[in-house]
């Protein structure tokens, strides 16, 4: 598939990254001669100097040969005169990556279609809506949402005293009766395993597994993890649109605090948000945490711009033995080695962004696609076509990957967790976790 990227930021870089290892044929375009030439040093693909809502720039690019066009600059009308462009030229797909929340809202008297974009990803409510997943889910350090909230994959780590250590994941499937839920990666010292049934688990071990949303709760017990706790206090640090949307979702169940260090944006939120308490100072001074009693929080949540103050604070949450503390951390580069220093709980706007737009510009047969971070991989719903090789043979009999397990199964709505003799049927909706080693072999497997 002919891609064009628009923006080589974080977000293009990456996205170019991961479609190129997909062999994808990528052209990615920045008026930035630097990230250019970052992106033709480091990506199998054509680095194009230029504004990307130029159609001459998008001419040298082949927008008339493209099937895909994505605009992930942090300019809204860049990215979607870019779009409307590549629409004008025949483009298939057209996605941009927007910052304005009125164009998401269900009110905004434009469609996406009529802005010129056939998908529209905010990476602000992308982020929010993950940290609200996170504070729902109290026990777990990663909660996805699969088939519209019918599977989840949850990331836990374990502790010394969880029941799940010792025996291997097969005796422990029928010691509880083979419930719906599958391990399917194990994150242990910086190396990502597939487990498979003869395997065992170890205090410490970043666990994640597909689950049935309504045996999460039981799953957690089953881990040692203490019952979801009801947020009741939480503290905010920064008060841009990712805190606004956390605020706005928690208004009269949950006490609110938002600390904002620039005093007109702090004015600003206590006008909007009058169910909020703000505070204006620096959330990483830790007089004035101890003053706004974080010691008596459930939940502290550092969202700024700034990657570094966000761990800090959260590090110093984490000291004060707040129950949940979550931090934004959108440098691709510190994810692998925050779980080191104690920072189990991190959302990433760019993880989140390059996955929506993956999402929506893989083959068919791919239903979702996400990646978990810190670990090497990703979650990834195929759609079962007819005649397709994994339909033919059960999966014990079928050739698949070492590097990659297949963790549910959605059958006409019924969730089924797969064993050695289940035969995935055309139509199933099946929920894998791969290393990239194994992606074209699953490419080929669902095909």
């Amino acid at each position: 598939m002919r891609i064009i990227i628009v923006g080589a930021g974080d977000v293009g870089f990456q996205l170019g990254r991961r479609l190129s290892r997909d062999h994808h044929d990528i052209t990615i375009i920045d008026s930035n001669p630097d990230k250019v030439r970052r992106a033709a040093d480091q990506l199998d693909g054509l680095a194009v100097e230029g504004q990307g809502d130029s159609y001459r720039v998008l001419l040298q690019a082949g927008i008339r040969e493209s099937d895909v066009l994505a605009a992930v600059t942090d300019n809204d009308d860049a990215n979607l005169m870019a779009c409307r462009l590549a629409k004008a030229s025949g483009v298939d797909v057209t996605i941009a990556r927007v910052r304005n929340s009125e164009f998401t809202e269900p009110n905004f008297p434009l469609t996406p279609e009529q802005l010129g974009a056939d998908h529209i990803i905010h990476p602000e409510r992308e982020a929010a809506n993950a940290i609200l997943r996170l504070l729902q889910e109290s026990s777990a350090t990663h909660v996805l949402d699969l088939e519209k909230g019918k599977i989840e994959v949850i990331g836990l780590i374990l502790e010394a005293n969880s029941p799940l250590i010792g025996p291997s994941l097969a005796e422990l499937g029928a010691r509880y009766g083979h419930p719906p839920v599958q391990v399917v990666a194990v994150e242990r010292n910086h190396e990502t395993i597939v487990p498979k049934g003869s395997d065992r688990l170890y205090a410490g071990d970043l666990l994640f597994a597909v689950c049935a949303p309504e045996y999460a709760k039981e799953f957690f017990g089953l881990a040692g993890k203490r019952k979801k706790q009801r947020i009741g206090k939480i503290m905010l640090m920064g008060g841009g649109m990712v805190a606004r949307f956390i605020a706005e979702a928690m208004a009269g169940t949950t006490h609110v605090k938002i600390i904002e260090h620039d005093y007109l944006r702090a004015q600003r939120l206590a006008e909007n948000l009058p169910g909020a308490l703000v505070i204006h100072g620096d959330g990483t001074d830790l007089d004035l945490l101890q003053a706004e009693d974080i010691d008596e929080m459930d939940a502290f949540v550092a969202v700024t711009g700034d990657d570094e103050n966000n761990i800090i604070a959260t590090l110093l949450a984490i000291q004060h033995e707040v129950p949940r503390p979550i931090a934004l951390v959108n440098r691709v580069a510190y994810l692998p080695i925050l779980p080191t220093i104690g920072l189990n709980t991190v959302i990433s706007k760019q993880i989140l962004t390059v996955n929506a737009v993956q999402q929506f510009i893989q083959h068919r047969q791919v239903a979702a696609i996400a990646n978990l971070p810190g670990i090497e991989g990703q979650m990834i719903e195929y759609i079962a076509r007819e005649g397709a090789r994994i339909t033919r043979k059960t999966l014990r009999e079928t050739r698949f990957p070492q590097s990659a397990v297949v963790g549910a199964i959605l059958r006409n709505g019924t969730l089924l967790i797969p064993n050695g003799q289940t035969i995935v049927q055309p139509g199933d909706r099946t929920v894998m976790f791969a290393l990239p080693s194994a992606l074209p072999e699953i490419d080929r497997l669902f095909s």
